[in-house]
Order: C-alpha cells, then sequence, then structure tokens
C-alpha cells in the first residue's frame, strides 16, 4: 500500500510518501480503505520528536474516514463495506486499523467526517472535565481552531453561554457558531470581564501564554483546563492530552448533533497523499482557518 513514513525525527524533508506492508484488523478493531485523513498538530509534534520516542519507520496520522475492509473479532456495530470515521493508527495510508469507528452518517462527505474525530473527543473530553452545564459561562482561548470551534458548538448545544477569543479576522466565523467573540492577546481578562460579570469555567486550546491572565477569570483555578499549555498545573489550573481511553462515545452522537445543531469542524486545505509534506507545512507554518485533510482516495 501507499503510506507517509520518515525514518527519523526532524521537519517535513524526513517525510516520504512509498510503498509499506499492509495492516490488519485484529480484536476489536475494523480495517478500512482510507478515503481521507485528518493531520493534526500531534502529528507534527510526533514527526518533531516533540512526543518521546517512535519505531521507524513511521506512518503518522490518528483521524481517518473510510470503508471497512476486515472486522476484528468482537466487533458487531460495523460490517465490511461501511462508510465509517474514526480515530486509530497510521492513517496516512490507504489501508488503516481503527480502535474507535463509528457509521459515517450519508449527508457527510469523506473529507469532513475526517476532520471530526480527534477534535470532536478532545473537545467533549474538556467539557466533561470541566462539567459545563446548561446555563453557566465558559470562556474558550482560541475558539477559532479546530478544537476551540467544536468546544464553543458542544458548549453551546449544552446551552451554555460562550465567550471565544480569536483574532479579529475569525470574529464572524465565531459569532455563526454561536459565540461571542472577544479580542486574542494580552489583556485578553479585562475584555471578558468587560462583557461577562461571572465565568464558569475556561478552556484554553492556544497554550499562548494567557494562563496567569485566564485563572483570574474563575473562582477557582481547577476550573480552567489547558490542552496546550501543559505548565498549567503549577498554577492551580488543569492541562489533559490525548489517548484512547478519552471520550470516544461523542463519536456516535455526531449524527445527533449534526441534525440538531448543524454541528461541523470546519476545513482549511485538503491535499494528495503525496503531499503530505506540504500539509503538515500547512499545519505547522500556515496559521490554518480550521482541519487540514489529506484525500488518500486521490492516491
Amino acid at each position: 500500500m501507499l503510506a507517509v513514513s520518515y525514518d527519523e525525527f526532524g521537519d517535513s524533508s524526513v517525510m516520504r510518501v512509498g510503498q509499506r506492508d499492509e495492516p490488519h484488523a485484529r480484536e476489536g478493531r475494523v480495517r478500512i480503505r482510507v478515503q481521507a485523513a485528518g493531520v493534526n498538530t500531534a502529528d507534527v509534534k510526533k514527526r518533531n520528536g516533540q512526543m518521546g520516542e517512535a519505531t521507524f519507520p513511521a506512518t503518522p496520522g490518528f483521524d481517518a474516514a473510510g470503508i471497512v475492509d476486515e472486522v476484528g473479532e468482537g466487533i458487531e456495530h460495523v460490517a465490511v463495506g461501511d462508510e465509517v470515521f474514526g480515530w486509530g493508527f497510521r492513517t496516512h495510508a490507504e489501508f488503516a486499523v481503527l480502535k474507535h469507528v463509528v457509521q459515517k452518517p450519508p449527508m457527510l462527505g469523506w473529507t469532513n467526517a475526517a476532520a471530526l474525530p480527534l477534535v470532536t473527543e478532545t473537545a467533549e473530553r474538556c467539557l466533561r472535565l470541566l462539567n459545563v452545564r446548561d446555563g453557566q459561562t465558559l470562556v474558550i482561548e482560541g475558539a477559532s481552531g479546530g478544537v476551540g470551534a467544536a468546544a464553543v458548538q458542544l458548549a453551546r448545544a449544552r446551552g451554555a453561554r460562550v465567550i471565544g477569543t480569536a483574532s479579529v479576522r475569525n470574529h464572524d466565523y465565531l459569532a455563526s457558531l454561536g459565540a461571542e467573540p472577544v479580542r486574542y492577546g494580552r489583556g485578553i481578562g479585562e475584555r471578558v470581564r468587560g462583557i461577562a460579570d461571572h465565568v464558569d469555567a475556561v478552556l484554553d486550546t492556544a497554550g499562548s501564554g494567557s494562563m496567569p491572565e485566564l485563572i483570574t477569570l474563575v473562582d477557582d483555578a481547577a476550573q480552567v483546563v489547558s490542552v496546550a499549555d501543559f505548565s498549567a498545573p503549577e498554577l492551580g489550573a488543569r492541562a489533559t492530552g490525548g489517548g484512547a481511553d478519552g471520550a470516544w462515545d461523542i463519536l456516535a452522537e455526531v449524527p445527533r448533533l449534526i441534525a440538531t445543531h448543524g454541528y461541523e469542524v470546519r476545513v482549511d486545505s485538503v491535499f494528495p497523499l503525496v503531499d503530505a509534506a506540504a500539509a503538515f507545512d500547512r499545519v505547522e507554518k500556515g496559521r490554518p482557518q480550521g482541519k487540514v485533510v489529506l484525500d488518500v482516495s486521490l492516491s
């Protein structure tokens, strides 16, 4: 099969697209013929060597959407031939194995489906940690990014008021999602207090160094959760990373969220698999407005 890989840590120059052995489904997992795969900041960090050791040659990728062609033991909710999306391993390839997988709604295209899994789970996991509820006020730092925009929509679906920080060019986008936009950057605490008497929780998706200001917005620093600043606990806030044992059940709710709340993950750009290095550069250096996706069907 055709797959992206690298034999050492480094920038996009270490990436290659070539033939690799096909993976196979084992117990509790399915193999898909990949149609599209998301590119995440985590993929870039892993390639750069910022996420620990790796077995080389390494193939990146966690998000994917495609057609099931192998079903492991214990899987009953999908079958060979089903169109699905989910989270798995080494998805930047023609075939990939997924651990968390759900049926793709017919109205959802391949690229949009591939953009959903990681940001949706991360956003939901954070909202659960913060126990965001109807009538509460949530501040999201970096609300126009992938996780931030997902969190805006999931929090609004809960009935929460959302104040989202972003650059001015993204304010109309945040307003379209139901958030109240405020300008990103130094002085954010004062700007939020200018429109909200009380803040119940804060989600930091940016890791921009604003944590000292963000914790002043809540009564208890533990009501601030970051997915980008892992020094947050030093100030009494909380940090959370990804993993296999998260809020993956939220993926089964995606069809309802789409139908009831218009839930979506914005796609910034789409690259063919052979241009994976350019897709990674877009994530790392291009300040994308939404998710970058690989169209594997073009391979």
